[in-house]
C-alpha cells in the first residue's frame, strides 16, 4: 500500500512514517518509481513504533526496544549491553512517573464528576 493508505492505517501522518524510516524505526520497500509501498505486516510494526512513541518513548529507546523484541536467531549479548539496560531503566523511572501523574488525574477529574450533576458521564467502570 502507499504511503498516503498506510498512514491513514497507522493513524499518523505520511511525514511521521518518513521519519520514523529515517529513523531506522520502520521500512518500506519502494516500487520501481521510487514511491514506498508497505506490506500489511510493514504497517503493524509501524503502528507499534507509534504506540511507543505514544507512550512517551523517545526513537533513540524504540530502537533499543525494537532491537530487543527482535526475534532472537540464536545466543548473542543483549542489544546495547549494560549501558543500554541502565537507560532503559531509567526511561522505566519516567515512565512510572508519568503514569503516577495520570492516575491522580484521572482520580481528580473522576472525582470532579461524581461531586457533579454530571456523574452520569463516567464510564461505569469508573464510577
Amino acid at each position: 500500500m502507499k504511503i498516503s493508505d498506510a498512514a491513514e492505517a497507522v493513524g499518523a501522518p505520511a511525514r511521521m512514517l518518513r521519519y520514523y524510516e529515517q529513523q531506522g524505526l520502520i521500512q518500506a520497500f519502494r516500487s520501481s518509481n521510487g514511491y514506498r509501498d508497505y506490506t500489511d505486516e510493514q504497517v503493524e510494526h509501524a503502528r507499534h513504533v507509534r504506540a511507543l512513541v505514544e507512550a512517551g518513548l523517545s526513537t533513540r529507546m524504540i530502537k533499543i526496544v525494537l532491537d530487543i523484541e527482535a526475534p532472537d536467531p540464536g545466543p548473542r549479548e543483549s542489544p546495547g549491553g549494560r549501558a543500554a539496560a541502565e537507560e532503559l531503566a531509567r526511561e522505566l523511572r519516567v515512565v512510572e512517573n508519568r503514569i503516577v501523574c495520570l492516575e491522580k488525574s484521572r482520580d481528580a477529574v473522576t472525582e470532579y464528576l461524581l461531586r457533579s450533576e454530571h456523574a452520569d458521564l463516567l464510564s461505569p467502570a469508573l464510577a
